[in-house]
């Protein structure tokens, strides 16, 4: 009986790596982020914009 729920702890311990730890692969769309620019929203009082949908008319 031991033996079982030593093979039942292990094996939900590996399945526990596998499914925290995940898979992923970098796409070319992951790089072209311009991290080095700051967003057109940056810097500005909120709600005082005066792009599209600030609410002036």
């Amino acid at each position: 009986m031991k033996f079982f729920l030593r093979l039942l702890l292990a094996l939900a311990g590996i399945a526990g790596t596998f499914v925290f730890t995940g898979c992923t692969s970098q796409t070319d769309a992951d790089s072209s982020i311009p991290w080095s620019r700051p967003a057109n929203w940056e810097g500005q009082v909120p709600g005082m914009g005066t792009g599209k949908g600030s609410g002036i008319r």
